[in-house]
């Protein structure tokens, strides 16, 4: 059965925006000199592109236990949009361990921030389950600075590229250099809302030319995201981009949410029975829209 409440991902971007335009952000100071940084899933590719430049060591709930051991830390800071599922884990650990940590989360009441030092929470607004746009564009937005306003203004040019969209079952965007953790975030993106329903690759320039390209598909559409793609590909579409790393991943969003639109509804099929399992899984009440 349908969800018909569930919003797609391009207009949660949107909402996203308006959110950062009325509400102010927490500014984090770390000072940790060689922090951990760990989180799960996209919340660990906040943690790069926030501390990138920091002499951090990046971790996840899978592997943070043999990061401590095998660095030395002065801190730690966990992300995570609920403060929940392995966040409270990870926190009683570091506690054990009298590592200070600080807890960036979304979440007011967060299990996670009972054994941090500090919690820094973040305005979010309700959202899909996964979705987590507002969660971590804002931690984001908190370290590049970017205008929310301006960001928004530069989405609705892009409309006239994400038409006819359903006539491909696969998507290889591409993405400048600079911003190879992103990456992650729109396979991540992928995953959720299609499974293995439509086929999403993420590289950049440089990493395409490493075979990437060895098998074609008439039916693959290649999105130069603020790249000028002019080889790769039967099929494309270049989207111009000026930005940082917040900008850049609003406009992914977006444009993965024009192919949600225009696709069946997988995800909106899908997330009640996913919602339900999930919250087996953790042993942890996880709700539709949170």
């Amino acid at each position: 059965m349908i969800n018909n409440k569930i919003i797609d991902l391009d207009e949660c971007v949107l909402n996203a925006l308006d959110l950062f335009q009325k509400e102010k952000l927490p500014n984090v100071n770390i000072k940790f000199k060689k922090p951990l940084i760990v989180g799960s899933g996209n919340a660990a590719v906040t943690g790069k592109i926030i501390f990138s430049d920091k002499d951090a060591v990046f971790a996840d709930e899978s592997n943070y236990k043999d990061k401590i051991e095998n660095n030395r830390v002065d801190g730690a800071v966990i992300i995570s949009a609920s403060g929940g599922k392995h966040a409270p884990l990870i926190a009683k650990y570091l506690k054990i361990k009298k590592i200070k940590t600080v807890l960036m989360t979304n979440n007011p009441n967060a299990l996670a921030s009972k054994y941090s030092d500090k919690t820094h929470v973040f305005p979010k607004n309700p959202e899909p389950y996964t979705y987590n746009t507002s969660t971590y564009l804002g931690m984001i937005l908190s370290k590049t600075k970017e205008n929310p306003k301006k960001i928004k203004e530069a989405l609705r040019k892009i409309d006239k590229f994400s038409k006819k969209l359903k006539n491909y079952d696969s998507y290889f965007i591409i993405v400048p250099e600079e911003f190879d953790y992103t990456r992650e975030m729109f396979l991540t993106k992928f995953d959720e809302l299609f499974g293995p329903k439509i086929s999403g690759r993420v590289f950049t320039y440089e990493q395409t030319k490493h075979a990437k390209t060895l098998v074609p598909s008439d039916k693959e559409l290649f999105v130069g995201l603020g790249v000028n793609n002019k080889i790769f590909g039967k099929n494309r579409v270049n989207i111009p981009f000026k930005g940082k790393e917040a900008g850049l991943i609003a406009t992914g969003y977006y444009f993965i949410g024009k192919i949600q639109k225009q696709n069946p509804d997988y995800f909106k099929k899908n997330i009640e029975s996913y919602v339900k399992f999930a919250s087996r899984v953790f042993n942890q009440e996880i709700k539709i829209i949170s």
